[in-house]
């Protein structure tokens, strides 16, 4: 969903059930960063991926652009179950609308929703011969459920921003990510010969997608997240959240690879009583590993479904970002579950920002660059 009128800068918005990351961006050939801006959101304003109480998030949204002097003309991103991204291999073909024609005419089959009910929207990505030498192509379809994008487009507008863009958060996490927060996709068709990678977006939900050259051939959210791995902690030893935070940061120096002893150098200590600080500890590293366990699980089954896919191509490098990635011995501890070696990684761009908040400006500032 876009406009043809072009601003100076634009602000890629990156919405979240816990706060709203923000991040503008000058527009020309080369991305010039301008400002950036977190905030917390009430509870209950936006919730998995949704709009659920439009007053408070356009409430919300409008304090935050006016308090930071943000530009008016936003991208956001949309991360949820009810977006649909699907690679198609079609016949070559070039008149644009009979390309239209085609995905909708495959999208049928490929697309798990009501065509009627979604945005439908498009781009070729590679055209190739196939064993028997015949011409092909291959396109990304994305489908949203149309009520989802226009309650998340009415309540920007009622904050008083102008969005020229609704985009997979997932699209936003490569572009800030691929080519080091350069633009990518002059013209949308890239050669497809570059390495696949696999991103990894870790924070209140894990927000999956594998990538080539810059373009996105699959991508899936697991509800399951960082968060959820706090909330479990909170729960059992009904704990504040942030008190849950600081415990599960340091449960994720005692990992396989961290010095030797860990969060107890000392040795073995005698068993911790009910309630006392070490026992909250020690169901920190509990929760911290089978959080770990349960996030590789997510990661192998969106793995196993891209794996699925019509000429799936291995996957050679994988890339972690998000809030996730500053929590120590995260990313090496779920490399070593899914079995792949891990890397932590941020637009250099955000590089001069604190650890937590360039983790949690990354899909923001992709979503801000002009893709």
């Amino acid at each position: 969903m876009r406009t043809t009128r072009k601003s100076s800068t634009t602000v890629g918005l990156d919405i979240g059930a816990a706060g709203i990351a923000a991040t503008e961006v000058g527009s020309g050939s080369t991305p010039e960063l301008v400002r950036t801006a977190i905030e917390p959101l009430e509870s209950g304003a936006f919730s998995d991926g949704e709009v659920t109480d439009p007053a408070a998030l356009s409430g919300a949204v409008r304090s935050l652009f006016s308090t930071h002097k943000l530009g008016k003309s936003v991208r956001v991103g949309v991360a949820n179950q009810r977006v649909v991204v699907r690679t198609l291999r079609l016949p070559a073909i070039e008149d644009p609308e009979e390309i239209d024609t085609a995905v909708r005419f495959q999208a049928q089959d490929q697309i798990p929703m009501p065509l009627e009910q979604a945005v439908l929207d498009h781009q070729v990505v590679a055209r190739t011969d196939s064993p028997e030498g015949e011409k092909q192509m291959d396109v990304v379809a994305v489908a949203a459920r149309r009520d989802m994008v226009r309650a998340l487009v009415d309540t920007l507008q009622s904050a008083g921003v102008r969005p020229i863009g609704v985009d997979v958060s997932a699209f936003g996490m490569i572009r800030a990510l691929a080519s080091n927060g350069a633009p990518v996709l002059d013209d949308g068709v890239v050669p497809g010969n570059g390495a696949v990678t696999l991103y990894c977006h870790l924070g209140e939900v894990t927000n999956l997608a594998v990538a080539r050259d810059g373009t996105c051939l699959f991508t899936r959210i697991s509800p399951f997240g960082v968060d959820a791995i706090v909330r479990r902690l909170a729960e059992r030893r009904t704990i504040p959240l942030d008190r849950a935070r600081e415990l599960i940061a340091e449960a994720g120096v005692d990992v396989p690879g961290a010095p030797e002893g860990g969060l107890n150098p000392a040795g073995p200590q005698p068993a911790a009583l009910p309630g006392s600080p070490e026992d909250d500890s020690t169901a920190a590293r509990e929760v911290f590993g089978e959080g770990v366990s349960k996030l590789a699980q997510g990661v192998r089954m969106s793995l196993d479904g891209y794996a699925a896919q019509d000429g799936a191509v291995p996957i050679e490098r994988v890339v972690a970002c998000g809030p996730g990635t500053t929590i120590p011995g995260l990313v090496d501890r779920l490399g070593a579950e899914i079995g792949k070696g891990m890397e932590a990684k941020t637009p250099t761009v955000l590089a001069h920002l604190g650890s937590s908040d360039a983790a949690r400006l990354t899909v923001s500032y992709g979503l801000a660059l002009d893709g």
